[in-house]
């Protein structure tokens, strides 16, 4: 039996490190002990162990490594040698291990995962900055205790959100701090380290009160996605119970006021978006080339409609169409798209199977020159759009909807839904589908610098990942 030492128990590189020794070595998974505590040699001792057998590593499916960055972040002991386990099952032979869903090992790692996924989104929801003032430096401090070692793959999140900051994230596990140029990391924090209350949390407190709708209220529903363990930390939670007991005479307050009228004005645009496109899939495509409800077709040089096959069990739907697409006359054929095949062959999923279209059917852009530079559609050309992809998700009746970037998600779930906050989990819709957000990949070619380009493909690929679920 070799006794194998993590001195963090978390840390992918040190784990994958010994992982490989073990696996050139031919070790076999039964024959390893994996301890987390004190530093020692890999064995106990670099001379106990065997010489290699093998003159490399076979090449393992870059899913697994991102399954193993998540799996390290849980707290289970057994993580580290079911690991290394489904390593081993991968190099001797079982090149499709990852997609038996059955399969114990898989299943238990995608529990893990799934835990820890949920954990990151709660941590992105519920963490709460307070001012600490350092002499003319002002530093944002916020205290939060998650259930998993998450706080090295959340870090980056808070890094794109508030880069012009500094702050500490403390964790009862190890702490994160940002100066506006360098991340780091630390040791665990204590409760006491970080202020519980500032100047900023009353102006807060009354923003929040102002908002709160007591005719949306459904308590079970909020403690299920607010869980009462983390109110200690938030602010507006102390207002909580005083409005759900004033919930009830509120609402009857509202409705007992004299209704107010809108003033409701009849645009051309609404008066074309009423009547919903009919016919077949290839009828819709035929339509759409006539599409005048708003005036993005004037200067572009197609409509860019969907593709894939008639009756996909998933609608991937992005925001609209690039240069090349408008060019092109198909949906990701540009530098985004090229990226989403690329994310989509390491996630496992095949784009044959999809159906994907856009938002907004035609190219919106600023000519610069010789140039056509990308410009944000608007909310009513958005809604002049919004039939056809209706009529597109009515035709095909997928079994789930994947939204690229906030603006196709926010035409599936609503003005309010937050991307950054609420991507890469399944959520269920009304009318009975399930759909999933996630950034746009011309989201990732944007980013500033090479290791958040990496850090966010990685985890794009882990979103798309999600769809194999459906797929089967």
């Amino acid at each position: 039996m070799w006794s194998v030492t993590l001195d963090d128990p978390s840390d992918f590189d040190a784990w994958r490190a010994k992982a490989r020794a073990l696996l050139l070595a031919d070790v076999d998974p039964s024959a390893v002990d994996w301890q987390v505590g004190a530093t020692g040699g890999l064995f106990g001792g670099d001379d106990r162990l065997p010489p290699p057998v093998r003159t490399g590593v076979p090449a393992v499916p870059r899913d697994f490594l991102n399954l193993a960055h998540a799996v390290l972040a849980h707290t289970d002991a057994r993580r580290h040698a079911t690991l290394y386990r489904m390593l081993w099952r991968l190099a001797h032979g079982e090149k499709a291990l990852l997609r038996i869903a059955t399969d114990e090992d898989v299943a238990w790692a995608h529990a893990c995962v799934k835990q820890v996924s949920r954990d990151m989104h709660k941590m992105k929801a519920f963490v709460r900055f307070r001012e600490v003032r350092h002499g003319d430096d002002t530093v944002y401090v916020a205290w939060f205790e998650p259930s998993f070692d998450i706080v090295t793959r959340v870090a980056p999140f808070f890094v794109r959100r508030f880069t012009g900051m500094h702050w500490s994230l403390l964790t009862p596990s190890r702490t994160a701090h940002w100066n506006g140029e360098t991340l780091s990391f630390g040791p665990g924090a204590n409760r006491s380290d970080a202020p519980s209350d500032d100047a900023l949390e009353d102006l807060w407190r009354t923003y929040y009160a102002s908002i709160f709708n007591p005719a949306r209220l459904k308590v079970d529903a909020m403690r299920r996605e607010m869980p009462v363990k983390y109110w200690k930390n938030l602010p507006e939670a102390r207002l909580i119970p005083e409005l759900v007991r004033d919930a009830l005479p509120r609402m009857q307050a509202m409705v007992d006021k004299q209704p107010t009228i809108p003033k409701k004005k009849i645009t051309p645009l609404q008066k074309a978006t009423a009547a919903a496109p009919e016919g077949s899939l290839t009828a819709l495509r035929a339509q759409a080339r006539e599409c005048r409800a708003c005036d993005l077709w004037k200067p572009a040089t197609q409509t860019v409609f969907g593709e894939g096959p008639a009756h996909a069990r998933i609608v991937v739907i992005g925001e609209q169409p690039g240069d090349q697409e408008d060019l092109a006359g198909k949906p990701f054929v540009g530098p985004a798209g090229k990226l989403f095949d690329r994310a989509l062959g390491e996630a496992g999923v095949e784009r044959d199977l999809l159906y994907v279209t856009n938002t907004v059917k035609h190219f919106r852009f600023e000519p610069r020159g010789k140039v056509r530079l990308h410009k944000r559609a608007n909310a009513e050309q958005q809604a002049a759009c919004r039939p056809w992809l209706a009529a597109e998700i009515d035709r095909i009746q997928p079994d789930a909807l994947v939204c690229l970037g906030a603006m196709a998600a926010q035409s599936v779930f609503g003005a309010s839904f937050r991307l950054m906050a609420q991507r890469g989990e399944w959520i269920d819709l009304p009318d009975g589908r399930k759909a999933m957000a996630t950034v746009h990949p011309s989201y990732l070619l944007r980013l500033p610098d090479a290791e958040a380009r990496e850090a966010g493909y990685a985890d794009f690929v882990r979103d798309l990942g999600l769809m194999r679920e459906v797929l089967g």
